[in-house]
């Protein structure tokens, strides 16, 4: 299949997709499946190989992250309607002050998403941003891009990520090494999407609207929960995450065995999360009744219902595009560039824009990157880094209607899809090429 008529069909189902969702109001969950079959039948697949491709890819998005999104959405529906999240947006902004509120989920993104994915990092921390805006009295546009952003800056570029990790290993680069530069270019990678949140989100005005105000819940319950049981059931899953991805580092800290499995087992995203529902069940007043945390559990689980839905048709429709093959058209004709490090951006770039998941870019770039790193000469430990990094920046570029994240962030936001194309599209765009151009500036010198 020549490679000009793969990428004609791939950016007629992305453009087309973009006009029913945005100016033909046609949901999300329709388009997208549609445009799984609209590639796989002029892809060449068989009826039977695309609907089979269709509802496994369907099937394994949900199996990876579904029960993450069910669960933060029934604890972000029990810190709501208890007023715990409310109180963590009072010791955040005592501490930060309501003008700073922004930066703080830049920068609680920025930490959170160094061993938790960016998905399930959005949606633990998804309430509090909320609560945050409804404080602040900042759009929850501006809040969602400021956390999206965060998240995704130490989500493309940091291990223990587990992109970023893969490709040290098989790029053989120096872990700690990449760890290090990683943090130094991510930062201002992270303070871009800041910028871009407070310039160009700001234009889109999003409500927080939180289920109750602060007034309603103190004459309901006469005392909100104090800041540690609020915080308790948000913090405990990414503890738990993060000594995961600890234990699962190369030089096993907690060794091979049972503490291994262990940590294994409670740092696992979903273990993580029910533990926190757990913890958050916890906070319902008991003159409630029993029957409160039934009804509020049953409320989050009907609110994750259309992020699911949509999560789910957007991996169908990327698992029809992985099984084209883009990669081996890519390496045909861009490694014949003399581009430097826009060789591996541009190539992650493409799989990322064409498939939708960062890591799955961050993995096949990698591999196929990784026979050719002598032929480009990059053999030293910073090329190998600046390599890996720049295969990171273009796993950035672009987070759109075929990527979960994209809906997980729109959809937990309230965005419709042409503002979350704005917000989040945009600021992920800005920070892939914000990223290439400080690795391009540091090779001037070192490599």
């Amino acid at each position: 299949m020549a490679g000009w008529y793969l990428f004609l069909v791939i950016i007629v189902a992305v453009v087309g997709m973009v006009l029913l969702i945005s100016r033909f109001k046609w949901h999300p969950f329709i388009v997208l499946l549609l445009a799984g079959y609209f590639v796989g039948i002029l892809g060449g697949m068989s009826v039977d190989d695309l609907i089979n491709t269709l509802t496994s890819g369907f099937g394994s998005i949900l199996g990876s992250i579904g029960i993450v999104i069910i669960a933060g959405t029934i604890i972000g529906t029990i810190l709501e309607k208890t007023g715990a999240a409310l109180t963590m947006a009072n010791s955040i902004l005592g501490l930060v002050g309501k003008k700073r509120a922004p930066l703080t989920m830049s920068l609680t993104g920025y930490i959170v998403s160094i061993p938790v994915f960016c998905d399930s990092g959005f949606v633990i921390l998804s309430p509090i941003n909320r609560a945050l805006a409804a404080k602040s009295g900042v759009s929850l546009a501006v809040m969602a891009t400021c956390l999206s952003s965060g998240l995704y800056a130490t989500h493309c570029l940091v291990p223990p990520t587990p992109g970023p990790i893969i490709m040290a290993g098989t790029l053989n680069a120096d872990l700690g090494l990449v760890i290090l530069v990683g943090l130094l270019v991510s930062i201002p990678v992270m303070l871009v999407g800041y910028l871009y949140a407070l310039k160009i989100s700001s234009k889109f005005d999003i409500p927080a609207n939180p289920e109750v105000s602060l007034e309603e819940l103190v004459e309901k319950y006469g005392k909100l929960p104090n800041a540690m049981r609020s915080f308790a059931p948000i913090l405990l899953p990414i503890i738990l995450i993060a000594l995961k991805s600890v234990a699962d580092f190369p030089s096993a800290p907690f060794g091979e065995g049972g503490a291994k499995a262990f940590f294994d087992f409670i740092g696992n995203p979903v273990t993580a999360l029910i533990l926190g529902v757990g913890l958050a069940v916890t906070l319902i007043p008991k003159k409630e009744g029993k029957g409160t945390a039934f009804s509020w559990i049953s409320d989050g689980i009907h609110s994750s219902a259309s992020i699911l839905a949509i999560t789910g048709a957007g991996g169908a429709f990327g698992a029809v595009l992985k099984t084209l093959p883009i990669a081996e058209v890519l390496s045909g004709s861009l490694m014949q560039l003399n581009a430097g490090l826009l060789i591996p951006f541009i190539i992650a770039a493409l799989l990322k824009s064409a498939m939708g998941a960062s890591t799955v870019a961050m993995i096949v770039t990698s591999a196929m990157l990784a026979p050719l790193m002598g032929q480009l000469g990059w053999t030293s430990e910073i090329a190998k880094v600046l390599a890996l990094l720049s295969i990171g920046a273009g796993s950035m570029t672009v987070s759109h209607a075929n990527d979960s994240y994209f809906w997980v962030v729109s959809q937990f936001s309230d965005m419709d899809t042409a503002t979350a194309y704005k917000t989040q599209t945009g600021v992920t765009l800005v920070q892939g090429v914000t990223t290439i151009t400080i690795l391009m500036i540091i090779g001037l010198f070192v490599l």
